[in-house]
C-alpha cells in the first residue's frame, strides 16, 4: 500500500502543472521535518543550519531551516534560485577543490558521510568560514537521490586556529634565530679574549720591552675590553627589551637637547677624524620618548656616521615632524655605504656582522638591533638607504610630543573663561585645566606642557611656591610661564623673576592682551 500510495503522489504531482511545486515543496517540507527531528534544535543555534536535497526523477527538491540567513545572510528562497545554489556564495579561491571533492564524493558509491572546510562570502560582504557535514542515502546501484547537511559557521574558531599556527611559526622562527645567534655571540664573545690575554701575556713575561711597546699593547687591551663591554652592554638592554624587564619611560623631551648632548659625547671622535657636525633640529620640537633609550638610539647611529666616515667628511642630523603623531629624525653621512649582501643583515640580530670602520674601529654588530628594537617598543620605525663609496642615511620616527598649555586656576568661572579663550586661539595646543599647585605638579610629572599660566592666588600653595616646585624640576628653565595676579606689585614682579617669568598680568586680563602675551611665547620658543 505504500508503494502504491507514493506512486499516486508521484503520479498526481507529475500531471499537474500549475501549483504543484507548491504542494511538492509543502508535503516534502513536512517530510524532512518528520526525518530530521534535530531541524527544531538547529534553529536556536545561532552560527548552524540545516539543509537537504531530495531528487525526485526529474526534479530536485530542496529545504533549508531559518538559521540559513543568520550565517548567510540570504534566506533560503533566494540560495535556491542562486545558479547551482549554496555553490554560488562559495569564496571564489575554494570553489574549484570543494567542487572536485564533493563531485569525487557523490560518485564514490561505496562513501556515504564528508566533512568540507572552506569559506564563504555571505551577502554584506564579508567572508566566513564554515564546516558543513553531509550525508547521502543511496539507492542500490549506488546512486545518491537524498543528501542532507550541516553548515555551521566556525569564523571565530578558524581565525583563532589560523593565529595560532602563525604564531608557532613564528615561534620556530624565533628559536632558530636564537640558535643561530647565540652561536655567533658564542664567537663573539670568545674573540677579543685571545687578543686580551695575549698582550697582556707578553706585557708579564717579557721585561725588555720599551715604552712604547707596552703602551701599544695596552692600547690593544684597552680597545678590545672597551668593545667587550659595549657588546656586553648592548647585549643586556637587548635581553631585558625582549623580555620587557625595561620599563619605557615616555616623557616630554626637547629633541634639539638630546641631540646635542649626544653629540657631546662623541665630540672627542669626530675631532680626530676632523668632521663636521651639522645640526638641523628646531629648539621648538619635543618627542614623546624615554629619555635614556632615546639617547642611546642616537648615539649609536651618531657613532656608525662617525666609524664609517672618511676624514674630513661631514654628517648631519635633522628632525622635523613626519606628521601629526611622528617626529622623523635623520642621521646623514658621506661615508663607506653599505654593500647589496649587507643591507639584508642590517637590524637582525641572527645575522649579526661588524665591519671595520676607515680608521679601523671595531664594532659589536648588536648596536642596530638595538636601536631597532628601541624604536618599534616606542612604537615608531626605521629605515635607510645607502649607496657604496657615496655614504648611508638612517631614518627613524618618534612620537612627538603635543603641544600642551596648563592652566592653574582655583575659581571655577574664571577658570573656564581663560579655558575659552586659549581654546578658540590656540586650537592646535591641548588645554589641561587645574585647581591648584599638586595637582598641576602631578601632570607636569607625566606630560611636560609648552606653556604654564598660573593664578597667584592659589589655595595649598601659592603662585609662588607652585613656580619654585616645578623649577626644581625644570632646572634650565627652558618652560615659558605666566602669572596672573590681583595684586601686581613690583616686589611681586621681582619674586616671580627670580624664577624666570617675565609675564606677570594684572586680573582681569583683557582678551585680546592675554592672548598677544601667549602668541609671542609660544613663538620665541
Amino acid at each position: 500500500m505504500a508503494t502504491k500510495k507514493n506512486s499516486k503522489v508521484i503520479s498526481g504531482d507529475n500531471g499537474s502543472l500549475s501549483g504543484s511545486n507548491q504542494k511538492i515543496e509543502k508535503r516534502a517540507s513536512s517530510k524532512i521535518k518528520i526525518e530530521n527531528p534535530i531541524a527544531d534544535f538547529v534553529k536556536g543555534i545561532e552560527n548552524s543550519f540545516l539543509w537537504s536535497l531530495k531528487k525526485d526523477e526529474d526534479k530536485e527538491i530542496v529545504f533549508y531551516t531559518d538559521n540559513i540567513l543568520k550565517v548567510t545572510g540570504y534566506s533560503g528562497e533566494e540560495l535556491k534560485h542562486f545558479p547551482g545554489r549554496g555553490n554560488a556564495i562559495v569564496y571564489e579561491e575554494d570553489q574549484y577543490k570543494i567542487k572536485k571533492i564533493f563531485t569525487d564524493f557523490v560518485e564514490d558509491s561505496s562513501r556515504n558521510f564528508i566533512k568540507l572546510i572552506y569559506r564563504i562570502i555571505r551577502k554584506d560582504k564579508k567572508v566566513v568560514w564554515v564546516v558543513e557535514s553531509v550525508s547521502v542515502e543511496r539507492n542500490n546501484d549506488g546512486h545518491a537521490f537524498e543528501f542532507n547537511g550541516i553548515v555551521t559557521d566556525i569564523t571565530d574558531l578558524k581565525e583563532t586556529e589560523i593565529s595560532l599556527e602563525q604564531s608557532l611559526e613564528n615561534y620556530r622562527q624565533l628559536n632558530s634565530s636564537k640558535d643561530k645567534f647565540i652561536s655567533m655571540l658564542s664567537h663573539d664573545l670568545r674573540a677579543p679574549f685571545t687578543s686580551i690575554l695575549g698582550f697582556s701575556e707578553i706585557l708579564i713575561n717579557e721585561p725588555n720591552l720599551t715604552n712604547e711597546e707596552r703602551l701599544e699593547y695596552l692600547n690593544y687591551i684597552n680597545d678590545s675590553s672597551q668593545n667587550q663591554l659595549q657588546l656586553v652592554n648592548y647585549l643586556l638592554d637587548w635581553s631585558r627589551l625582549q623580555t620587557g624587564r625595561i620599563k619605557i619611560e615616555p616623557q616630554r623631551l626637547n629633541a634639539q637637547s638630546i641631540v646635542f648632548n649626544c653629540i657631546s659625547s662623541l665630540t672627542g671622535n669626530a675631532i680626530r677624524k676632523n668632521l663636521e657636525i651639522k645640526v638641523q633640529v628646531k629648539d621648538s620640537l619635543f618627542v614623546q620618548a624615554d629619555e635614556r633609550l632615546l639617547t642611546q638610539v642616537i648615539t649609536n647611529l651618531l657613532s656608525n656616521a662617525i666609524k664609517y666616515s672618511p676624514e674630513g667628511k661631514t654628517i648631519e642630523i635633522s628632525a622635523d615632524f613626519f606628521n601629526e603623531k611622528f617626529v622623523e629624525v635623520i642621521v646623514r653621512d658621506e661615508g663607506l655605504g653599505i654593500s647589496e649582501s649587507n643591507k639584508a643583515k642590517l637590524f637582525r640580530i641572527e645575522k649579526m656582522f661588524s665591519t671595520e670602520g676607515t680608521k679601523g674601529e671595531k664594532g659589536t654588530g648588536l648596536g642596530l638591533s638595538l636601536v631597532k628594537e628601541i624604536i618599534e617598543k616606542h612604537e615608531g620605525d626605521i629605515w635607510f638607504y645607502s649607496e657604496i663609496g657615496k655614504g648611508s642615511e638612517f631614518h627613524f620616527t618618534i612620537p612627538s610630543s603635543p603641544n600642551t598649555i596648563l592652566l592653574v586656576i582655583d575659581e571655577y568661572v574664571e577658570r573656564k573663561r581663560y579655558e575659552i579663550i586659549l581654546k578658540e586661539n590656540f586650537p592646535g595646543h591641548n588645554v589641561i585645566c587645574v585647581k591648584n599647585g599638586y595637582e598641576a605638579l602631578s601632570h607636569f610629572l607625566t606630560q611636560i606642557p609648552s606653556l604654564i599660566i598660573t593664578d597667584n592666588e592659589l589655595p595649598l600653595m601659592n603662585g609662588i611656591q607652585f613656580i619654585e616646585s616645578i623649577r626644581r624640576e625644570d632646572k634650565g628653565g627652558r618652560i615659558p610661564i605666566i602669572a596672573l595676579a590681583s595684586d601686581v606689585s613690583e616686589d611681586l614682579r621681582r619674586e616671580y623673576k627670580l624664577f624666570g617669568v617675565e609675564s606677570v598680568l594684572q586680573k582681569p586680563v583683557d582678551e585680546e592682551l592675554f592672548s598677544e602675551k601667549i602668541q609671542i611665547v609660544l613663538e620665541y620658543q
